[in-house]
């Protein structure tokens, strides 16, 4: 199975905290630790444990963090294709607080792949399922070239200028930023996907049909959320492109989820091929 991501990466700086900090605040991490993460990151790597394949197709700055980005998230078995651009790579701080909640900020730029890049977009052709995280028009069009084609939510704007229909349409049913509106898109996505993490989620199909998913018990305690609804969305590109069924591949999406925020950091816990039942 070919598998591709076109997305962005965000070097993140981790801090575990008993709490995210009040205005004018000063609290100590216990642990603190930094990697390349981001949407399409974590999903690139979470397909890959998946598939044994994965291209990610991205763009990163010429500068060091840049650099650092792309060895790394290959060391985790993606294979990168990356742009160069000359803004810097965008970085974020995430406190992880003693629930496991995540909270972001993020610093610069998100930069986003283009399909005048001189990137593989030829290939997406022969694959078999592609997510998408970031790009712009013309590369959605490139990517719906794939047999599957998943999105964010995130990007509804890009998704409206590049009018593809889309297989799946995946987000969080609480965060505004992923808020699905109807109006926006003129083709309907085959499958529509809210999630509300630890109480599963709910989905729409294109031909009328609709109903909720339960979460999946998590496999050990929960430890970070951070990459969890990526790595659910991950597991739903892969579970399609694979020919599962909507309630399989909804359960395969949301086990990928939970065993996500069982483990430190997006790339921990991971679920890996072996691990499917």
């Amino acid at each position: 199975m070919r598998t591709a991501v076109v997305g962005h990466v965000e070097w993140i700086e981790f801090g575990k905290v008993d709490r995210v900090p009040k205005a004018g605040e000063i609290v100590h991490a216990t642990e603190w630790w930094e990697e390349p993460a981001g949407g399409g990151a974590v999903a690139a790597v979470q397909i890959h444990k998946l598939a044994g394949d994965c291209t990610f197709l991205t763009a990163l700055g010429r500068d060091a963090v840049g650099k650092r980005a792309h060895l790394e998230l290959e060391s985790l078995g993606p294979r990168v294709e990356a742009a160069r651009r000359t803004e810097p790579t965008r970085r974020g701080v995430t406190f992880i607080d003693s629930s496991g909640e995540r909270t972001i900020t993020t610093l610069g730029e998100r930069l986003q792949p283009l399909a005048e890049d001189p990137l593989p977009w030829d290939e997406l052709a022969s694959v078999d399922a592609v997510f998408l995280t970031a790009g712009d028009a013309a590369a959605v069009h490139a990517a719906r070239r794939a047999r599957v084609l998943v999105a964010t939510s995130r990007v509804m704007g890009l998704l409206a200028a590049a009018d593809v229909p889309l297989d799946a349409l995946v987000g969080s049913g609480r965060d505004p930023s992923e808020r699905y509106d109807s109006s926006v898109l003129s083709h309907r996505p085959g499958l529509l996907v809210r999630t509300a993490g630890m109480e599963g989620g709910s989905f729409e199909t294109a031909d009328g049909g609709s109903g909720t998913y339960d979460a999946v018990p998590l496999p050990g305690p929960l430890v970070d959320t951070y990459g969890g609804g990526d790595s659910f969305a991950a597991g739903l590109t892969f579970a399609l492109g694979a020919g599962y069924e909507v309630p399989e591949a909804l359960r395969l999406a949301a086990t990928c989820g939970a065993w996500c925020v069982a483990g430190r950091g997006p790339y921990q816990g991971q679920l890996i091929a072996a691990d499917i039942h």
